[in-house]
């Protein structure tokens, strides 16, 4: 694919994530200069950014630290800052709520009032989360959903969020939040459940683990691809116009379906190797968190287009080639 060309340049809160790294590839193929915030030394080895990161310029600060962030984006002159970093595993939150929170909300605040005050030009996207919703009784959930968050991370998400509206509001600022559903990739952690799964099939096709253990397998979710997931970030500072847009597939999928089509996709008997733990039941998974992405579709020209059963067979591949030098050994299927 050819590089476009642009003078624009974008801030990356986040960039060493999942969605960080996917997005900064999205625009250093659309020709921005990109630079990042990461947690640690900037210099230390990061596996979502080792093929890009001759072209990236990474900080380290204090995201709530208003002096702070005044200074990176003096520093960086961005035209538009994408606020990805976050605490990314929802039960986490409950380990440490205050820090969580003030976390979420201050570091959401000190950008806005940075731009406010001293580069109005610059246009913020804020990375909000379908779990502003777990305890909504209305499904699918849209932009008019009533929020009803169940953790504290939910709440810092929707303390966030909110600032983002009124920060709109009252100042005129081009700031944007994209609900964001369940979006998974290669690039997850494995304590999330998609990548758990795809894990341990792969492991036990390798003969190195024998049996997987999860909770509840008729669970549902809206599950989507992160790559696609990005897309739709970057599609919302390019409008005349700021506004906030679920980003969802509007499709859900059983944690069995998924367990399914990773094992099905390496030739692996569910019933023999997969055995259910009501200890690895999370509370509130009663919850229909599917998403209506019709107003990103109207507005933005944005649908998921990558199916759930591609997007598992991405993370079986993923996780084959990650286990050999020689990946072609390997064919699924």
């Amino acid at each position: 694919m050819t590089e476009q060309v642009t003078s624009k340049r974008a801030l990356i809160t986040g960039i060493g994530g999942q969605d960080g790294s996917y997005l900064a590839e999205l625009l250093l193929g659309k020709g921005y200069h990109v630079e990042g915030v990461v947690e640690g030394d900037p210099d230390r080895e990061r596996p979502v950014l080792t093929a890009i990161r001759d072209k990236l310029t990474l900080h380290v600060t204090d995201l709530t630290d208003r002096a702070r962030v005044h200074e990176l984006i003096s520093l960086t002159r961005p035209d538009e800052i994408y606020n990805l970093a976050a605490p990314s595993f929802v039960p986490a939150s409950w380990d440490d709520p205050i820090s969580t929170i003030n976390f979420m909300a201050g570091s959401v605040i000190c950008m806005l009032e940075t731009i406010h005050e001293h580069s109005p030009h610059t246009r913020f996207f804020q990375a909000s989360s379908s779990e502003i919703f777990r305890d909504a009784h209305a499904s699918p959930q849209n932009e008019l959903t009533t929020a009803k968050p169940a953790s504290p991370y939910g709440v810092g998400k929707l303390a966030g969020h909110g600032l983002v509206h009124s920060y709109r509001e009252r100042y005129g600022i081009h700031a944007s939040s994209g609900i964001l559903y369940n979006h998974e990739s290669p690039r997850r952690p494995v304590d999330f459940v998609t990548r758990k799964i795809v894990n341990a099939a792969v492991s036990i096709s390798l003969g190195e683990l024998d049996e997987l253990a999860l909770g509840d397998l008729s669970a549902r979710r809206d599950w989507g691809y992160a790559p696609d997931y990005v897309e739709a970030m970057w599609l919302m500072l390019q409008q005349d116009q700021p506004d906030d847009f679920v980003v969802a597939t509007g499709v859900l999928h059983t944690v069995g379906e998924l367990v399914d089509a990773a094992f099905g996709l390496l030739g692996l008997d569910v019933a023999k190797y997969v055995r259910v733990d009501p200890a690895f039941v999370r509370q509130g998974d009663e919850a229909l968190l599917v998403g209506d992405p019709s107003k990103a579709a109207e507005r933005l020209g944005w649908r998921a287009s990558t199916t759930f059963e591609r997007l598992v067979e991405i993370m079986v591949k993923a996780e084959l080639e990650s286990r050999s030098q020689t990946p072609t050994a390997y064919s699924i299927g």
